[in-house]
């Protein structure tokens, strides 16, 4: 069977990157905020990382998985592959790491209250070679949502596996979907009574195992999505969005929020860009484009903005009125806005460029101009 041809971006998923993103910044924030309560879908707020790390496997088939699937054959280069992979994450990881280094350093300076794990010196091997979620570490030091860009690393690492399987079974997608459902329900299931915690939970110990669940049901999804159009598209992604919400606005368990966001993803991918309505507006696709940005810039900023933010208005505590909070919470986008033009963007392009000037490698690494690639780049981010 001939697979359909996919429209050359896939807009209305970059902005969902957004709202991910989005849902781990209220998790992280919501804390420094002056109110007696917490609504309970924003405790589950930690789930948006699970959201990107299916949507990861299912973006990084839509680009490779056909020549990955085939190999040499089919003209994949791994070692091009996983130097676009670098060219994407590491340059901001860096930035954003050397960022807390320094905020770390300047607010013990300035007496300010910071975490002491925060420069915890020991973690910093792992930080550079990007293995801090693979139990490396011995704590979530410096950037912490930056150990969900290593368990993506993990993944890059592994994505010939992952797409030896998936190629296999390109035939018979459905239940290449529903088996991956089901081992991942089995792997969530078998490891919190084994580690004492969800799996959903894991970060900088056990975050390279979070991903690879996630990961493959991207990868299956994408083989349904490969195959023929997803017929009313627009009807499942309401309704895996509305599931997902309900899910965790009730705290029903964290997998089914998973499978959810699988459909979402699914149903958002079979929509052309016409008929995607606000998810394929210039101001979300924006928005996802800097996602990643996002999510590295959240710990800094929200470490400075607030400690400057609770002296400035006495707020000893560290609870925010609202509007300082909201004023804060507005620097994150602003910041992110810079970094991606500043360092992300910039660095990435330079990146490609250097291998595009040693080597036929460069035919993997920098993707045609209508990539989707171009539009959504999978990211982790994020907690």
């Amino acid at each position: 069977m001939t697979p359909v041809q996919p429209p050359p971006d896939l807009r209305a998923l970059t902005t969902l990157r957004f709202l991910a993103a989005l849902w781990v910044v209220l998790y992280t924030a919501w804390p420094h905020l002056d109110v007696g309560f917490v609504p309970v879908a924003v405790t589950k707020g930690y789930l948006g990382v699970e959201v990107f790390f299916v949507l990861s496997g299912f973006i990084l088939s839509h680009v490779y998985l056909e020549a990955a699937g085939q190999g040499r054959a089919g003209g994949f280069s791994y070692r091009g592959f996983l130097w676009a992979r670098i060219a994407r994450v590491y340059p901001l990881h860096l930035v954003t790491l050397a960022g807390m280094i320094a905020l770390g350093a300047g607010a013990t300076i300035a007496g300010l209250t910071v975490s002491e794990s925060l420069l915890d010196w020991r973690s910093l091997p792992a930080h550079l070679s990007l293995t801090h979620a693979w139990g490396l570490a011995s704590s979530a030091a410096f950037n912490h949502p930056s150990w969900s860009i290593s368990a993506e690393w993990f993944a890059y690492l592994s994505f010939p596996v992952f797409a030896f399987a998936a190629w296999r079974m390109r035939q018979r997608p459905v239940l290449a979907a529903a088996v991956t459902a089901a081992a991942a329900l089995a792997v969530y299931a078998a490891f919190e009574p084994v580690a004492g915690f969800s799996l959903t939970e894991a970060t900088f110990l056990w975050g390279a195992l979070r991903i690879v669940p996630c990961f493959a049901l991207g990868c299956a999804l994408y083989l349904i999505h490969r195959r023929a159009p997803v017929r009313r598209a627009g009807l499942i992604a309401l309704a895996c969005g509305a599931g997902l919400l309900v899910c965790a606005s009730l705290a029903l368990w964290d997998p089914l929020v998973v499978l959810f966001a699988g459909g979402l993803i699914l149903g958002l991918g079979g929509l052309d860009n016409a008929r995607a309505g606000p998810f394929a507006s210039r101001a979300g696709v924006y928005l996802g484009e800097i996602s990643y940005s996002i999510y590295m810039v959240c710990a800094p900023v929200l470490l400075l903005g607030v400690n400057v933010a609770a002296r400035l208005t006495g707020a000893d505590d560290k609870k925010l009125h609202a509007i300082v909070w909201l004023a804060v919470l507005a620097a994150i986008p602003v910041a992110a806005a810079l970094t991606y033009h500043l360092v992300e963007r910039p660095a990435r392009k330079a990146l490609r460029g250097l291998a595009a000037r040693n080597g036929p490698a460069s035919r993997e690494v920098a993707p045609e101009a209508n990539s989707p690639e171009r539009v959504l780049q999978p990211s982790e981010t994020i907690v």
